[in-house]
């Protein structure tokens, strides 16, 4: 019998919901359980160290948000993360293609298969998928709780067109691979995995283990052109259309002549100037 930590987040769209169900299912399939819920997402990192110890590994119920919030606790226990994806957009399951039923992810989990994935960096914040500046950050800060459990996954598409006509454009210093870029831009996206905003694709051959980060800049002139992009970035094929920088590489600088806000992971936590690294293989985690 396997002693794990569980925590999930009872605030996300399924997880007050599916609390008990995830309890009783990794109880069945042999799970001793160490049970933590309605715990404040910053307190996430700190209960995990609390019992690294005491357990084999941390299971996370909940979205990409909490996900997130528990990022430094894994890291400095090394302990093996299983993930239970009660979010809205789950993109970080997506990624590792593990499914969104409760039954199959407790599943997954109850495997064992492990492997080790990459972290993206930005000035001491971590993040598993994306990290951006520009439209993304406007349509985060309009993203509230209550639309996200209101219209489900629909809500970025929602969210996404209701601030695209407000898009303004911004001036950035792209420094990687020994040159610079100068670019006009309305969203610069630098991702570590594959998936990001609700199914969005960050590059259409990225992978969360393929030790680089890759970066979009969107440098269209009219709100018009980002709709028209929509499909292609869905698909992560965007990189062909002539208004889309792409980039990749290991270390990112990124320089805008304002002060703009960063998103990772969903969250507001950073500003430029930034500096964005790869961290390989910086987790243990149970996925298909």
């Amino acid at each position: 019998m396997k002693k794990a930590l569980l925590l999930i987040n009872q605030h996300s769209r399924k997880g007050k919901n599916l609390f008990s169900q995830a309890t009783a299912q990794l109880q069945a399939l042999g799970f001793e359980l160490i049970v933590e819920s309605n715990k404040h997402p910053h307190e996430l990192s700190a209960i995990i160290k609390s019992y690294q110890n005491l357990v084999e590994l941390v299971i996370v119920g909940g979205g990409d948000g909490t996900l997130n919030a528990a990022i430094e606790g894994l890291i400095d226990t090394q302990l093996p993360l299983g993930i239970l994806p009660m979010g809205t957009a789950n993109d970080l399951a997506r990624t590792l293609g593990i499914p969104t039923s409760l039954s199959a992810a407790c599943q997954v989990i109850a495997s064992g298969k492990v492997r080790r994935i990459d972290l993206g960096w930005v000035n001491g914040q971590h993040f598993f998928n994306v990290a951006s500046l520009g439209l993304s950050v406007q349509i985060t800060e309009r993203l509230t709780k209550e639309v996200k459990q209101r219209w489900g996954i629909l809500a970025y598409a929602f969210t996404a067109l209701q601030v695209i006509w407000k898009s303004r454009i911004f001036r950035a210093e792209i420094h990687t691979n020994n040159q610079i870029f100068y670019v006009r831009t309305i969203q610069i996206a630098i991702g570590n995995g594959r998936y990001y905003g609700g199914g969005m694709t960050i590059a259409e051959d990225a992978t969360i283990d393929d030790r680089r980060l890759d970066l979009y800049s969107l440098e269209t002139h009219n709100w018009w052109e980002i709709i028209a992009l929509l499909p292609a970035m869905r698909q992560g094929n965007h990189a062909i259309w002539s208004n889309v920088r792409t980039l990749e590489s290991e270390e990112i600088e990124v320089y805008t002549t304002k002060r703009l806000a960063i998103n990772t992971d969903g969250e507001i936590t950073t500003h430029t100037p930034a500096k964005f690294r790869v961290i390989p293989k910086a987790l243990i985690v149970i996925a298909p």
